[in-house]
């Protein structure tokens, strides 16, 4: 029964060239990491997929010609549709708008660099917050995202705010 055997994947975004050493702790052990933009380049992705396999969106500080980054993903998992994009396409992307624009069971989006974790008409919508160099005096943060028998749920983990940034 594939289903019933959870799958953990790491949620991160706005690292703008960033992988602070707590990513790596918060993220240890999961099967796959998306990125919901604002990645900042190459050797972020790089330093993740030590990790594990990434997979990336781009970001409105991120080249979207870049091979590496796609506009939008869509990924089943374990009976949930998971749906990521940076969401600087909404202009300033809030949950209903995000929710109103795309389908999907999860909504994983960035831009804001604020953590969030809410449900919208039943659909679960996250931001992990920014993992990268600290700005607006938010501390830095991913997500956890565990998804079995076609349920999801996440948890936002905070990362080292003393390293750079």
């Amino acid at each position: 029964m594939p289903n019933d055997t959870p799958v953990v994947i790491g949620l991160i975004s706005d690292t703008h060239g960033l992988v602070r050493p707590g990513v790596h702790t918060a993220l240890a052990g999961v099967s796959l990491i998306l990125h919901a933009g604002d990645v900042g380049g190459d050797d972020v992705l790089d330093e993740l997929a030590l990790i594990a396999p990434v997979e990336a969106v781009f970001g409105n500080t991120d080249e979207p010609d870049d091979p590496r980054l796609a506009q939008e993903l869509v990924r089943d998992v374990a009976g949930v549709r998971i749906h990521v994009s940076h969401g600087h396409e909404l202009g300033q992307p809030r949950p209903e708008p995000l929710a109103a624009r795309y389908a999907g069971d999860v909504l994983v989006y960035g831009h804001t660099h604020q953590a969030l974790i809410t449900r919208v008409d039943g659909r679960l919508v996250v931001n992990p917050g920014a993992a990268g160099p600290r700005r607006f005096n938010l501390k830095p943060s991913v997500a956890r995202l565990t998804v079995a028998r076609g349920r999801a749920e996440v948890a936002i983990i905070p990362v080292d705010a003393e390293t750079a940034g």
